[in-house]
């Protein structure tokens, strides 16, 4: 590992924020949640009870009732749109299943693949219209209208991020694997505390939140791409990102390895439909130096996102907190392994 890389890992964002424990509100995220599920004797409600049964490490409402903690915004508001902006994502992770045909999500069965896909795409849709019906009570309780149009706007940039995967025929390169996986993953790391900030009337710390969690989104997709490749990130098999010809920032810097012929023939496989040669790629990729040009790339943007968390005000260094320490355990264990 470069030197480089060892100082960024001896200084995690926030020192003193990292040391701080984090208060478990787990069980106050989950319960809310489930109050709202439609009951067990519905078949979307057996669906909805399956997939919150692991409910995840719910970042994003953590994050937003961390905001509203160190802005002084009532739970009666904060804890409605804490659950919207989860509910939302949750809708997103049903429906990405179903896309991907990813069996498992978060050591379970995927709904899709224990309820079938069209009670899986069922409950993806019900969750959106509970997550804006999450967004309006807090909109009322705050008396801020604007959360649902808040709401739907980072919904709307999140769905056009993920659509930018299907619209060309080519593997994109890496400015267009940036717009794609910033597109889908930063809106709903950015709408957790941007709500809370404007039931707070906070607008002083917008912009630096946009640019934080814009980098810390980049960090995040990168860093799943690597478990994907490196075959560690619970999906079917390893690299299943190869076999489905998904964006994948390792296997972006991969092909920039290639002379020209051979990124030739690799750009005819993966516009074919054959899946014989995936072993062969995947095991010339595994030699080549793509994971740790990666790593390089997800070293930078760990930077940006410690150059932008320090332009926050003291009372903002909670906020950011959750998702500092995801970064500081996921991100720098991978920069370290691979730089």
């Amino acid at each position: 590992m470069t030197e480089r890389a060892t100082g960024l890992l001896q200084q995690p964002f926030t020192d003193a924020v990292m040391a701080r424990p984090l208060p478990d509100l787990s069980e106050v995220i989950s319960d809310f949640i489930a109050r709202r599920l439609p009951p067990a004797s519905h078949p979307l409600g057996a669906a909805a009870r399956h997939h919150f049964a692991a409910p995840g490490k719910q970042i994003r409402a953590r994050m937003a009732l961390a905001a509203a903690d160190s802005f002084g915004v009532p739970r009666i508001a904060a804890l409605p749109w804490a659950a919207a902006v989860e509910v939302l994502h949750n809708a997103s992770l049903v429906h990405d299943d179903i896309c991907d045909g990813d069996k498992v999500r978060r050591g379970h069965a995927s709904v899709w693949s224990r309820y079938g896909r069209d009670m899986a795409l069922a409950l993806g849709d019900w969750l959106i219209a509970l997550s804006f019906e999450l967004a309006a009570e807090a909109a009322h309780k705050g008396r801020t209208p604007l959360l649902v149009s808040l709401l739907a706007r980072h919904m709307s940039a999140t769905t056009s991020g993920q659509a930018l995967e299907f619209g060309t025929d080519l593997y994109p390169e890496w400015s267009d694997y940036m717009n794609i996986s910033t597109g889908k993953t930063a809106p709903l790391l950015i709408a957790p505390a941007e709500g809370i900030a404007h039931l707070a009337g906070r607008r002083d710390v917008l912009q630096p939140l946009v640019s934080f969690f814009t980098a810390a989104g980049a960090c995040y997709q990168i860093a799943n791409d690597m478990l994907n490749v490196a075959g560690t990130d619970g999906a079917n098999s390893p690299a299943s990102d190869l076999m489905r010809r998904a964006p994948n920032a390792v296997i972006v810097m991969f092909r920039t390895t290639l002379d020209r012929n051979s990124a030739a023939d690799f750009d005819k496989w993966l516009a074919s439909c054959d899946t014989t040669r995936a072993p062969a790629w995947q095991a010339k990729l595994r030699r080549s130096l793509a994971m740790q040009m990666t790593a390089s790339s997800l070293l930078n943007m760990m930077e940006q996102a410690e150059a932008s968390s320090a332009q926050f005000p003291v009372d903002c260094h909670a906020v950011i907190a959750p998702i500092q320490s995801q970064l500081h355990s996921v991100c720098h264990k991978l920069v370290s392994d691979y730089m």
